[in-house]
């Protein structure tokens, strides 16, 4: 029937419901159990059409169930204690607070950047792995109290939804999302106006940034919008989706989220009475514009460049999570310069006041035509880490360019590995296993869970037995769907309901499809995987989930190779894969595997959180020795695929997967089916259990957090207030331009052993002199290099450096008692470096003077 017109009908909650929009639009829900019960139980089937979203849920709600609800008192007192959870959990002291009170730290506020943040499924605005892990930085960040604020953007459409075609190739689709089907409010002035700011653009255009907020329990998530009607249709699309468009289009969005991201923040706690943020630190590169930001706003005081570069080094944190150097965004010079718009006088209408020249100095390279996001970071930052250890290792040597003169070892970049929020990635019936292996402390801060024998064998067993039928259940319920998607009929998908088996040795593998992790590792010899698959004493299957980057051709084809091989190799009853990807699904699969697959080729994984996930809950490790696991390796509680060193990356990955599928067939299947008289695997789940309870601690967010606490934002705050007390970064900088001029006339010279007679157990006296020219001793450190004779002429072997000094020495000679335990051939040196309160390290100045002979 053809409609004469339409009208909107919108719900209107009754005032005994109203504390249901409270917790709905705190997402503290998505990481606690009674809340999502709670919004579950109003409707179930409309939970889940809504994509586990409470704000959509109570839109959608009818009249007739929103009175049943309001007259049904037990529901009213589930919701009651919900309310009262949540206030109790604001406003508790917690770990930061106890740690700091009484202490300048406490006043420490931390602006957290990053381009994506996956918080809940429901607040669409991640990709993968470092949205998941900004969102669980934030979480824990709310649960240990840290003093952070998180700085994003809120992308109209998010990222892409995945489906397959019939051939198997990824196809992609987006969804709007309008904020006010979102967790989001507007942060208001004092006018009761959204908030908003500006970045200038070239052509003299300005883009108007809306600003919203969601609250992530006690920790606020600013989010920036260019999609309203201020702005021209090409600037309203600048948030439209993430990591989607062209160069220009990211090189517009980095800006929107470092320059708007600051002023935002900043007119964000202005607004709240809140400290203004003293310590900057930037997730990744995508905010490295937020530096210049800041020096432009410390030269409106009057300052020079180089005191304001000083004062935001002081203060600024970068971390990098990509260890090759095709992960970094690289832009071409001149659109950088084109964006940063100098005028007449070469200054910045971008960041008004700064020079443009050196602001691409900040950014420059070995090619001179690029402008790199990560070497501008690094630059902006004095504080720099990795996300694991071995990729703190990679990136000094990636990065070491920047610290000429220096080794390797001493390129100021250090680590703090990453970790998982114990909460949200625990599910429902693994909880009480990590409750009791804790002890019942607080898991936020718990670095040990000492009770591994809390729970019993047969307890255990029954809970990963039901998680992974969980797992089974989900995954034949979509694969039917997407093979309807796929254009497959009904009747032709009888075998939907019967693939996979609830009790047979599950293998995952789930991660963003990009060539070096390596989908297809386990393809290389297709026989022998289906041998596995359908041993029909030991079988085994995979549950596989991923997306590939739309503009990423390889990935799609690796994609669409596995999609195949389920298809055609007669195995779609072992081998299966989950398309569209998301964090509902991930929770499934994490929980509901037996073997957590990672096979990237070493060293390019930074970290890998998901093989952390499936710790969690019971999920064994099979790893090459990457990202997390180099770190914690141990063979009594995974498995690790051993590494191949070869120059053909094809005959490396034959290798690699035949030491997979040995590991499979002879070791983990083996291990898996041994059961005892009452079909127990004992040797499994002894595994289980102590890899939950020794790795379980090591990999949680809250861990991850606290060391970034300690190890970084309260130094960082302390060296913020300390380069802006009393001009202290003017004479920093001042110090810096004395030190580059005086540098080249610094001579160290009459090095000597005055203890030939070396000896175990006695000490070995290094002096020098050193001319010091137009300097003084306040401004050098002198060191003694020590250690064995390298494999190379004139190479030390893993040197250890002394501080040598003026006191206690004749005349004018530094020196430095070493002592000796054991015996054999070394080699020493000495070096002289600047010295100064403010300079974090003296690699950072490329400045070091070695003997002349």
């Amino acid at each position: 029937m053809k409609a004469f017109d339409s009208l909107d009908v919108q719900t209107v909650l009754p005032e005994a419901l109203r504390p249901l929009e409270t917790i709905a639009k705190n997402l503290r829900w998505s990481w606690r159990p009674e809340s999502e019960r709670l919004f579950r139980s109003i409707d179930d089937h409309l939970w889940r059409e809504t994509g586990h979203n409470p704000i959509t849920l109570l839109k959608r709600l009818p009249a007739s169930r929103a009175a049943e609800l309001a007259a049904d008192g037990e529901f009213l007192h589930r919701m009651q204690q919900e309310v009262e959870e949540l206030e109790s959990y604001l406003s508790l002291d917690r770990w930061y607070e106890k740690q700091t009170r009484g202490t300048v730290d406490a006043e420490t506020t931390v602006a957290y950047f990053s381009m994506e943040f996956g918080i809940a499924q429901s607040l669409p605005i991640y990709s993968g792995g470092l949205g998941v892990l900004s969102g669980d930085h934030m979480k824990s960040a709310s649960d240990l109290g840290a003093p952070i604020i998180g700085i994003g953007l809120l992308y109209t459409y998010g990222y892409f939804t995945q489906t397959l075609s019939r051939e198997g190739w990824q196809q992609e689709g987006y969804t709007e999302h309008p904020a006010d089907d979102l967790a989001v409010l507007p942060v208001l002035d004092g006018y009761g106006e959204q908030v908003k700011v500006s970045v200038t653009f070239p052509d003299d255009r300005e883009v108007v940034i809306a600003v919203w907020k969601a609250q992530i329990g006690r920790a606020p998530l600013l989010l920036l919008d260019t999609n309203i009607a201020e702005n021209s249709e090409d600037l309203r699309s600048i948030t439209d989706r993430l990591y989607g468009g062209d160069v220009e289009h990211r090189i517009k969005q980095e800006l929107v989220l470092g320059v708007g991201g600051v002023r935002a923040v900043q007119e964000y706690c202005r607004i709240e009475g809140r400290n203004q943020p003293d310590v900057f630190h930037m997730n990744e590169g995508h905010a490295g514009f937020s530096g210049v930001e800041r020096i432009s706003q410390i030269m409106a005081t009057g300052e020079s460049f180089e005191t304001a570069l000083a004062v935001v080094r002081a203060s600024t944190i970068f971390t990098t999570h990509t260890p090759v150097p095709a992960g970094i965004d690289r832009f071409d010079m001149h659109l950088a310069s084109r964006y940063l718009q100098a005028d007449a006088e070469g200054l910045s209408k971008l960041a008004p006041g700064v020079p443009v020249a050196k602001v691409l100095a900040l950014g420059a390279e070995d090619d001179p035509s690029r402008f790199n996001m990560a070497h501008l970071g690094l630059r902006s930052a004095q504080y720099a880490n990795g996300v694991s250890k071995l990729h703190g290792k990679v990136s000094r040597g990636m990065f070491r360019d920047l610290y000429p003169n220096y080794d390797q070892r001493e390129v100021p970049i250090g680590s703090i590995t990453n970790g998982v929020h114990i909460p949200t990635w625990t599910r429902g019936p693994i909880k009480s296993v990590v409750s009791a292996m804790s002890g019942g402390r607080d898991l936020a801060t718990a670095n040990h869970w000492r009770e591994a024998d809390a729970v019993g064998s047969q307890e255990l067993w029954r809970i990963r037995n039901e998680l992974r039928a969980d797992l089974v259940e989900r995954a034949r319920k979509l694969v039917h769907q997407s093979w309807l998607t796929r254009g497959a009929e009904e009747a032709e998908l009888g075998w939907t309901r019967k693939m996979l088996d609830e009790k047979t040795l599950t293998i995952g593998f789930a991660r963003r499809v990009s060539t070096y992790k390596r989908l297809t590792l386990m393809l290389q010899n297709p026989e022998r995987l289906r041998a596995i698959l359908t041993n029909p004493d030991r079988p085994v299957q995979f549950i596989i989930a991923g997306k590939a980057h739309p503009a990423d051709m390889g990935g799609k084809q690796l994609l669409q190779e596995l999609v195949r091989f389920a298809d055609e190799a007669g195995v779609r009853d072992r081998i299966t894969f989950l398309p569209d990807y998301d964090v509902t699904i991930a929770k499934f699969l994490i929980a509901g595997c037996d073997i957590w697959l990672n096979n990237p080729i070493r060293p390019q994984e930074a970290s890998g959180t998901s093989g952390m996930k499936a710790v969690m809950n019971g999920c064994l490790t099979l790893s090459t020795s990457d990202g997390w696991w180099d770190e914690m390796r141990d063979d009594e509680l995974g498995w690790t695929i051993p590494d191949v060193e070869h120059h053909d990356g094809r005959q490396r990955d034959l290798l690699e997967s035949q030491a997979l599928y040995d590991l499979l067939e002879h070791e983990i299947a083996p291990l898996f089916y041994d059961r005892d008289a009452q079909g127990i695997p004992q040797g499994w789940i002894d595994r289980v259990r102590r890899s939950m309870s020794i790795i379980g601690p090591k990999v949680s967010a809250e861990r991850m957090v606290r060391d970034y606490c300690t190890e970084l934002y309260i130094p960082a705050g302390r060296s913020s207030r300390a380069a802006q007390e009393n001009g202290a970064a003017r004479e920093y900088a001042e110090w810096q331009q004395k030190l580059t001029a005086a540098w080249p006339s610094v001579v160290v010279h009459d090095v000597r052993n005055e203890s030939p007679d070396a000896l175990t157990g006695g000490d070995v006296r290094i002096t020098a002199k050193v001319d010091l020219g137009a300097l003084s001793s306040d401004d050098v450190r002198l060191q003694a290099i020590i250690g064995r004779v390298g494999a190379n002429p004139g190479e030390i072997a893993e040197p250890e450096t002394f501080e040598m000094s003026l006191d206690g020495w004749d005349d004018d000679r530094w020196g430095v008692e070493i002592p000796f335990d054991e015996p054999g051939r070394f080699s020493y040196t000495v070096r002289a470096v600047p010295k100064h309160e403010l300079l974090f390290s003296p690699a950072e100045m490329g400045m070091v003077k070695f003997p002349v002979r």
